[in-house]
Formats: structure tokens, C-alpha cells, sequence
């Protein structure tokens, strides 16, 4: 099956970049008090913002539709509206509430099948992760610290991902293979251990 998007999908994985993007930047400026910095700064954050959560968002949902097309299923992101408004809303006060919305999956895929799908939204995080921890590591200054909070970000999601019940990714792999899930979610700590005399996690 080809990797294609429809241009409704397109619109909903932009706007969804776009708010998260946003909502992380208004945490990251201090909450509605910091919205009263420089536009310069609000501007810088928000850029921040946007490779570092943006492109851990991206790659999480476009890994899900990948690997749900590999197995010939149809996989179409769809963004949850309220939820996104939620997003904006708690980051006035300092904290994100994100569930912008979610990769839909049809077809008849076997437990397999689900669970790679489910983990590949994870392992993307987890790689991203280990990419910013690196630029961490060769760059300087400012750009080392939006390299730190890639990598603190990103493993903080895949990790979160993993949790192993309800809706979440990790509930899918765990009910296919728990070795799997295990080696996973080891990666995922083993990151943040990295990170924590860093003074990043």
C-alpha cells in the first residue's frame, strides 16, 4: 500500500504540529506571564517548540502510518479539535495536557501486526531522542540546550507511549510479545539515565 495522504490528513498533522508546537512554547516562556516577553524570544521558543516536540509529534504519528501501510492496512491521522484547544489552554498554566489526536488503523491486522504498528510510534520517539542527545553533545550554547530539550522530550514520550494499558501504544506490544515491549521500555530508561547527570532529564 503507498504511503499517501489525503489533504484533510495534511491539514490535521500541520495544525496539530502547529498547536503542540505552541502550547510546549507557552510552558517553555513560563505560561501566560511569559507571553509578555519580546516577540524575538516568543519567537526563538516557539521554534524551539517546533523542531524539537513538532518534530517528535511528526515523527511518532507518520512512523505508526508507515508501518500500519507495510502491513497493507489503511492508517489515516485524524486530530482531535477539543483536545488540541486543551493543549493551548493547560500550557497557560504551565503545564501540557497533549492528546492532539491519533492515527486511525483499519483492515484486519493480526496481534503482530498491531503491535509493530503500535511500537513504531515509540521507537521514533526513542531515535529522536538518541539524534538530539548527540547534537547535545556537538553543539554549544543555545543550541545545545534545544538539543537537551529534544532528547529530554522525546524520551519522555516514547516512554509515555509505552504505558501498558488502555489506549496507549505499550498496551498493544505488551499484549503481542513482552519481551519486545520489555527491550523497549528498557531503551526508553536506559536514555533517560543518560540524560539525568546531564542535568537535562
Amino acid at each position: 500500500m503507498q504511503f499517501r495522504f489525503h489533504r484533510r490528513e495534511r491539514l490535521d498533522l500541520v495544525q496539530s504540529w502547529l498547536v503542540i508546537s505552541a502550547a510546549f512554547a507557552i510552558v517553555m516562556l513560563g505560561g501566560v506571564a511569559g507571553l509578555r516577553t519580546d516577540i524575538l524570544t516568543i519567537l526563538i521558543t516557539l521554534i524551539v517548540a517546533a523542531v524539537t516536540v513538532g518534530v517528535g509529534f511528526i515523527f511518532h504519528e507518520l512512523a505508526h502510518k508507515w508501518a500500519a501501510n507495510r502491513f497493507n492496512c489503511h492508517a489515516e491521522y485524524k486530530s482531535d479539535k477539543a483536545m488540541l484547544l486543551v493543549a493551548i489552554i493547560t500550557s497557560l498554566f504551565g503545564i501540557v495536557v497533549a492528546a492532539p489526536g491519533a492515527v486511525h488503523v483499519s483492515g484486519h491486522p493480526n496481534p503482530r501486526q498491531k503491535g509493530m504498528t503500535a511500537m513504531a510510534g515509540p521507537i521514533a520517539n526513542l531515535v529522536a531522542a538518541a539524534l538530539f542527545l548527540v547534537l547535545f553533545f556537538t553543539l554549544e550554547g543555545f543550541w545545545a540546550t534545544a538539543a537537551g530539550f529534544g532528547a529530554v522530550i522525546n524520551t519522555w514520550l516514547g516512554l509515555f507511549n509505552m504505558i501498558p494499558f488502555g489506549a496507549f501504544d505499550g498496551a498493544k506490544v505488551f499484549a503481542w510479545n513482552k519481551v519486545t515491549y520489555g527491550i523497549i521500555v528498557a531503551v526508553a530508561i536506559l536514555l533517560a539515565f543518560i540524560q539525568v547527570p546531564l542535568g537535562l532529564f
